[in-house]
């Protein structure tokens, strides 16, 4: 077998993303999980094989994140560390305003309308907007949307294949570094992993609760 070679993987997707030539599909023999496998990463039932891998990806890191605020109080949830920090009811409502975004930008080609504008704005750039407008909500409420939204994600990669994952953006890319829809949506998943860790540390600060250490 021909040792694998990043820049032939980018120049082939590359050349789908202008209708050449299909990406290599490297786990085309791999057995499908199914979707609740959380602690195997691979192909999953009902996806093409890469966009199984990152589902099994996405289902982790949810469910991870899930876990860590599932019983938390509306107070637990409004908690600001300083004036300057999100609270973690923000951080998720943020998450699921990124996961509404890159379904806009790889299902249908745009970004935020006026209307969604208005819907996910402060959970969008967070800040003074996230801590004045996202708070007094319980965490059912917050991992609603976050299901609600995830769900059309997972429904919508149902109906696409590994070429349209590896296609590259001209718009987004720069020059000499291709960007592809797989990068996006692995983007999407190092997000949540990078905020679940605030998440995980702001827990640790909670005034009285288990995991504090003060």
């Amino acid at each position: 077998m021909k040792p694998f070679d990043r820049r032939d993987f980018l120049k082939a997707s590359t050349l789908a993303g202008l209708g050449g030539l299909a990406a290599p599909t490297l786990y085309a023999n791999a057995p499908a999980l199914d979707a609740d496998s959380m602690f195997t990463v691979g192909p999953v039932k009902g996806y093409t094989p890469h966009i199984g891998i990152l589902v099994s990806m996405l289902n982790y890191n949810r469910e991870s994140i899930i876990r860590i605020v599932k019983d938390f109080s509306v107070e637990q949830l409004d908690h600001l560390l300083d004036k300057n920090s999100n609270s973690i009811g923000a951080l998720l409502l943020h998450l699921a305003a990124t996961d509404k975004f890159y379904q806009l930008n790889t299902f249908e080609g745009r970004d935020f309308n006026e209307e969604e504008k208005k819907i996910w704005g402060a959970a969008w750039s967070l800040g003074d907007k996230g801590r004045a407008e996202i708070k007094g909500h319980d965490a059912k409420y917050y991992l609603d949307i976050l299901t609600e939204v995830r769900n059309k994600t997972l429904e919508e990669l149902k109906k696409k294949d590994d070429e349209w994952l590896m296609v590259v953006d001209t718009k987004w890319s720069k020059p000499n570094q291709p960007l592809n829809t797989f990068w996006k949506w692995f983007h999407v998943c190092e997000h949540e992993s990078n905020h679940r860790g605030q998440i995980s540390y702001q827990r640790t600060r909670l005034p009285g609760s288990k995991w504090s250490k003060e």
